[in-house]
């Protein structure tokens, strides 16, 4: 039942419904006019040519919204194509490294544990650019989901733009490096705090001339900076995790506007939920919220009185005022209009590209697999630009606003064009004609985004969960596979077709060479004379 009704709320007709019924009143009103008062009626000359060329635009519209629908499960095709040919070439074809002259059974042992854990980091990490990929298109802010946070929690974090349209910009300013030095400082003075009594917590202290990594240059359009990293000497650390490591344990991030004025300032990194970024805490302040609890991988939007016509007229207003906004329509919205703060993906591309540098370095892959991994980490890298596209590029305003009065002007005049024919059957006819061309319009307003939760939005979490993460998980489960195992194993004993003895390969290599090619020159026969 519950299926059946999302089913029904997904449709063009719950979406016109209001405009069904204002022209079926409308229709009403005409009819009863021409039948009581006065005939009011024109030719039907304008059916013929308006209406035309009505269904010809309003069907150019449609099939621009359903070519973006087809170029974002294109590109998801993309992802998944990239991902498998990523995984299987780090996980069969990156050999591990070679161990040193006079090395231990011990150390050779640790030198294959350190290759399998690093293919499987990264394998892990291929797996979370898709499930990034799909809670970025959807607006769902930080990395606090099930099927993302333990593969990227340990990863430092790039101050990166959204790469989506933010509701308002702030001017860009120079960041002092003291300020950022201090506002991290801060922060981790903010996690010590929350550390469990009788624990250790890691340390980070900056000296006074301690010097972040790069910042962005006063003047630019750059907002890009890099993980906030002290000098080796200066970082007291129980572990060997880096500093930029805490702020996405801890859901936590600097306030680069408030650092650019001498201000050390943190904030929490923003939930779906949230429209707007909240309230900075000045690093003063004890006792930071922590995100304790995971959300689902799947957290749709639950339906609210404001995907209901006429409330859903507020949504975009609120949405600029910062004020927070229920529904399906809303979380659409934010998705669109830029809620999103970090583009998690994107910092998976550079990790990614780091594995593949150290590989390198190492000269432990030749270039052909080289080029491959470069390849494919492109092809994701494109994918996730071309979503962005998707997403963030309407139909242009005065188009729509034009079809729509179009539509609504020829769809007004139909009641007084039908009365001389169908008299009281204009009301139904009118109704059945706004149906048509509005519910084609509806349609073409909701598969232009098709990264949703709605039933008609592409299924994201199959393609993350029951396509890449099921067949990564397969492909990591046992060894790389050894030629001897399969090619020469005793049950491969058909080698040369059905119709020869089933013998194994080791038998076929005892017969010898000629006994070989007797039986393979027998494939001679079945071949057209030309090809001979």
């Amino acid at each position: 039942m519950s299926s059946l009704l999302s089913a029904l709320l997904a449709t063009a007709l719950f979406r016109c419904w209001h405009i069904i019924l204002f022209f079926s009143g409308w229709a009403a009103m005409v009819t009863l006019i021409s039948d009581k008062v006065h005939v009011i009626s024109l030719p039907n000359t304008l059916i013929t040519v308006f209406g035309t060329v009505l269904g010809f635009v309003i069907s150019y519209r449609t099939s621009s919204s359903f070519e973006r629908y087809n170029e974002g499960r294109r590109y998801w095709s993309t992802i998944v194509l990239a991902s498998r040919v990523l995984a299987r070439t780090i996980w069969i074809h990156v050999p591990q490294e070679t161990p040193p002259e006079g090395a231990t059974e011990k150390q050779k042992e640790q030198l294959r544990l350190k290759a399998i854990l690093e293919k499987k980091s990264a394998i892990n990490l291929i797996d979370a650019f898709a499930v990034s990929v799909k809670h970025y298109l959807r607006g769902e802010e930080t990395i606090f989901y099930e099927d993302l946070y333990h593969h990227v929690k340990f990863l430092p974090v790039y101050m990166l733009p959204a790469g989506l349209p933010q509701m308002s910009e702030s001017p860009i300013t120079e960041v002092p490096e003291e300020s950022l030095a201090s506002a991290t400082s801060a922060m981790q003075s903010e996690v010590n705090l929350q550390s469990p009594l009788g624990t250790e917590p890691n340390r980070v202290t900056y000296s006074s001339d301690a010097r972040p990594g790069p910042v962005r240059r006063a003047g630019t359009s750059s907002t890009m900076v890099s993980n906030l990293a002290a000098p080796p000497q200066e970082v007291e650390s129980s572990t060997s995790t880096p500093a930029g490591t805490l702020y996405r344990k801890e859901g936590l991030s600097i306030d680069v506007e408030k650092a650019a004025s001498g201000d050390a300032t943190i904030i929490p990194m923003v939930t779906r939920t949230s429209t707007n970024r909240p309230d900075p805490i000045p690093s003063s302040q004890a006792g930071l919220q922590r995100q304790d609890t995971l959300l689902p991988a799947n957290d749709p939007p639950k339906w609210a009185m404001f995907d209901v016509f006429p409330f859903s007229l507020f949504i975009k207003p609120q949405l600029k005022k910062g004020k927070s906004v229920a529904g399906k329509k809303a979380a659409k919205l934010r998705a669109k209009e830029g809620a999103v703060n970090h583009n998690i993906p994107l910092e998976i591309t550079f990790y990614l590209s780091s594995y593949i540098a150290e590989i390198q370095r190492r000269k432990i892959a030749d270039v052909p697999t080289l080029n491959l991994l470069l390849g494919n980490l492109n092809l994701l890298s494109d994918s996730l630009t071309g979503l962005e596209r998707i997403l963030t590029t309407p139909i242009p305003f005065s188009y729509t606003i034009h079809l729509w009065s179009v539509a609504t002007i020829f769809v007004t005049l139909l009641p007084f064009q039908l009365w001389t024919t169908f008299h009281y059957s204009t009301i139904p006819a009118t109704a059945i004609a706004a149906f048509i061309f509005f519910g084609f319009l509806a349609a073409g307003d909701e598969i232009e985004n098709p990264f949703g939760y709605d039933k008609n939005d592409l299924n994201l979490d199959h393609f993350t969960r029951n396509i890449i993460r099921v067949e990564l998980a397969a492909l990591t489960s046992r060894p790389p596979p050894n030629l001897e195992d399969w090619a020469l194993s005793p049950d491969n004993n058909n080698v040369f077709g059905r119709n020869e003895t089933p013998l194994a390969p080791r038998e076929w290599m005892e017969r010898g060479e000629q006994a070989v090619w007797a039986v393979l020159k027998k494939g001679e026969r079945g071949m057209p004379q030309s090809a001979r």
